[in-house]
């Protein structure tokens, strides 16, 4: 496949006005902006409880015994801004429940 050209993007954006119609595509664009704002701040939760989590004792090989088990505290999202005001705690299955 070749590049885009000015003619091809034109003409690709009056397909999609055809399409959808210029009353729903702010429509689209705003839910798509609010998703990825979504996406991006759960990345960003996930990437700092990887590394507040991260095991300080590893399991030693071989004698089937792990570092001591600590209860862990309810995880809590929170909503991106401008979407919801409130959080909502999450439950998690832990080892001890049936997966």
């Amino acid at each position: 496949m070749g590049r885009l050209g000015p003619t091809e993007i034109i003409l690709i954006l009056v397909v999609i006005i055809l399409l959808f119609g210029a009353k729903k595509l702010p429509d689209m664009a705003r839910s798509l902006g609010k998703s990825a704002r979504i996406l991006k701040s759960e990345a960003k939760a996930m990437k700092s409880d990887d590394q507040q989590t991260a095991p300080a004792d590893p399991p030693v090989a071989g004698t089937g015994t792990t570092a001591p088990d600590q209860p862990a505290a309810p995880r809590t999202i929170q909503a991106a801004p401008g979407d919801v005001t409130s959080a909502r705690p999450v439950t998690e299955p832990s080892d001890t429940t049936k997966r």
